[in-house]
């Protein structure tokens, strides 16, 4: 098995030393298990291209084969994972959504339903419903169009903040006097629209804006919101992310004036899934939760 297991993983990796690397072993392992096989069936399986290894037309054939059998071992241990969570809901979210928006939130499900089994994963990485460990997925944007399965959940708004103690001192009269402030800036990965950024909080304000990479910036949102948390500077922050902070006065809105986000967040979920205990119920929580929070992060009619 173990010969097997060294070949699979030359043609899978596309070569000795990939292969090896992969099954952290030596280069010099890799080669004496498949010349170990290359006895057994009388076949040279693999050969040198000056300093590559390729798979030969014998090779080749015999790889085809047992990748299958390597493919339906995987397969199965997928299966037994996702056995083993059974009755467990896994929530698969963008890491600031996690942390800040459900991380905040999951608290009043757990207290409706203490009989039930959550288990969140933050990750930009979109899983594959029905195929991995995640039942739900909260993604924002275009992403959602790799689910088979999903609805609209809210457009966010952000809004500057900042803590109370980093006002001191600073006399703000007009919106633009926020500039004087140390900027924190969110620069997410370009697979999505950019958040608003501070250029255009200064468009709608009318204000001039000349200084537009000057701050510090994170990935995450949660970062550039736990730095303002911290007096490090004042940020754009949405709304549906510093609930907590605003409640408890770690941060305050300066000027109330809104930017809406480019995009939505959406929830995708596994159909099969839905058959799970609480399941329904907690999709159903979630697009609760998030018509409120629609109503929560929109500007006010006088606004």
């Amino acid at each position: 098995m173990r010969n097997l297991q060294a070949f699979e993983a030359i043609g899978r990796c596309g070569g000795v030393t990939a292969a090896a690397r992969d099954l952290g072993v030596s280069a010099g392992a890799i080669s004496q298990h498949v010349h170990l096989i290359e006895e057994s069936l009388g076949v040279k399986l693999i050969e040198r291209r000056g300093r590559t290894v390729e798979l030969t037309s014998w090779g080749m054939l015999y790889y085809q084969e047992i990748a299958k059998g390597f493919s339906m071992i995987r397969g199965a241990q997928d299966v037994i994972h996702r056995a083993r969570n059974a009755d467990a809901i896994t929530l698969s979210a963008l890491p600031s959504v996690a942390s800040r928006w459900i991380g905040q939130r999951i608290f009043e499900w757990q207290e409706k339903h203490p009989a039930s089994n959550i288990r969140i994963v933050g990750t930009d990485n979109e899983p594959r419903l029905g195929r991995d460990v995640a039942d739900f997925r909260i993604t924002y944007g275009e992403a959602i169009a790799g689910h088979e399965h999903f609805v609209e959940l809210f457009t966010d708004w952000a809004v500057p903040v900042c803590s109370p103690k980093l006002l001191a001192g600073h006399a703000l009269e007009r919106p633009e006097d926020l500039f004087s402030l140390p900027r924190l800036n969110i620069a997410w990965d370009p697979m999505y629209k950019p958040p608003p950024r501070w250029a255009d909080w200064a468009a709608l304000i009318s204000a001039p804006f000349s200084r537009t990479d000057s701050g510090l910036s994170f990935t995450l949102s949660s970062g550039a919101i736990d730095a303002a948390v911290a007096g490090r500077g004042i940020v754009l922050a949405q709304v549906s992310m510093i609930t907590d902070e605003l409640a408890t006065k770690s941060l305050v809105i300066p000027f109330d004036i809104r930017l809406k986000l480019a995009e939505s967040y959406w929830l995708a979920w596994d159909r099969a899934a839905l058959h799970k205990p609480h399941a329904a119920a907690f999709k159903t929580w979630l697009v609760g939760i998030s018509r409120e929070q629609a109503k929560l992060s929109a500007p006010t009619v006088a606004d």
